[in-house]
């Protein structure tokens, strides 16, 4: 099963609500198990909400997606100013890179492609688990029997 979408949004936290219930309803069609679902869809919004701080004003970024082979794929890319430099001791109580830390918790691979006024891409990548009733296991059933 193989499955893309795009979206371009403008640089609003209205904008993120979008990108929740466009990927978990693509997700959860395709019977994505919930705790699954769940975790991808925090990761995006961690992801989507540092580009709306980050991008440029006037800019707006991108959501990209593909589910293929068992695993989604996500990339958020904004025209942005680039990562900033993490402060040397930011505190327990700092928020500065919390986000990052709460990707990298919930997704199975994480990078982050940066430059000063090109913007960032932030890649999410995720191994599906699924529900017992998902699409996905009934094809896989049905062709089985004739695979053999």
């Amino acid at each position: 099963m193989d499955m893309r979408f795009s979206l371009a949004l403008p640089r609003e936290a209205l904008s993120i609500p979008v990108i929740r219930r466009v990927v978990g309803d693509a997700l959860r069609g395709l019977g994505v198990s919930e705790d699954c679902v769940a975790d991808i869809l925090v990761a995006a919004s961690e992801a989507c909400t540092n580009a709306i701080q980050h991008a440029r004003a006037s800019g707006a970024y991108e959501v990209a997606g593909h589910i293929d082979e068992g695993v989604c794929v996500l990339k958020i890319m904004d025209w942005g100013r680039g990562l900033r430099p993490a402060p040397q001791d930011p505190g327990v109580l700092s928020e500065s890179g919390r986000g990052i830390k709460i990707m990298r918790a919930l997704v199975d691979d994480l990078s982050i492609d940066s430059s000063p006024d090109r913007g960032t891409v932030v890649h999410l990548q995720k191994r599906l688990t699924w529900r017992d009733e998902a699409l996905v296991r009934r094809l896989e059933r049905r062709l089985m029997p004739s695979a053999g």
